[in-house]
């Protein structure tokens, strides 16, 4: 493949899923400024290795694996990250959150993080669970669980969180 072509694939590559993995991220984190930065290194890293990364079944398996785990790395930085964002701040393109999206969003925060990866794969990733084990190397009971825990918890935190409101 040639230059120009392998650049215009990655560029469709891209157009075509790094929205999804941001909102991937930023629901595993909570964090937008986290799930925005691990995306574009997920994707710097795949356009680094896209003769490789291109021939995997699924790409963007790949590059969802890779932002979760340099978001996860992200938090052992936590003190670096911090200063950063006191620097620059957030670029907000979309306005604020509704006030449903803040309520979800806190509610999986409260999720230990491995059942908060299940939920946000499954929910927010459409993955199904047996593609979860693969990406998350945990058996599918596994997963399973994770997801009725999570389904169950997140239900539990929202009632909480209408009632302190409502």
């Amino acid at each position: 493949m040639g230059a120009q072509s392998a650049e215009a694939e990655f560029d469709a590559f891209y157009r075509d899923t790094a929205r999804r993995v941001v909102h991937l991220v930023y629901a595993f984190t909570g964090d937008l400024t986290v799930a925005q930065d691990s995306t574009q290194e997920a994707y710097a890293r795949a356009w680094q290795q896209w003769s490789t990364v291109r021939t995997h079944e699924d790409p963007l398996s790949w590059v969802r694996t890779v932002a979760r785990r340099v978001a996860i790395s992200g938090w052992r930085k936590k003190t670096t990250q911090d200063r950063a964002y006191e620097r620059h701040g957030t670029h907000d393109t979309t306005g604020p959150p509704t006030e449903d999206r803040v309520a979800v969003v806190a509610a999986l925060r409260t999720l230990p993080a491995p059942v908060r990866e299940a939920v946000t794969l499954h929910y927010i990733g459409d993955l199904s669970i047996d593609q979860i084990a693969h990406e998350t190397n945990t058996p599918a009971g596994t997963v399973k669980a994770r997801l009725h825990r999570g389904r169950a918890q997140l239900a539990q935190a929202l009632r909480h969180e209408e009632g302190s409101h409502g």
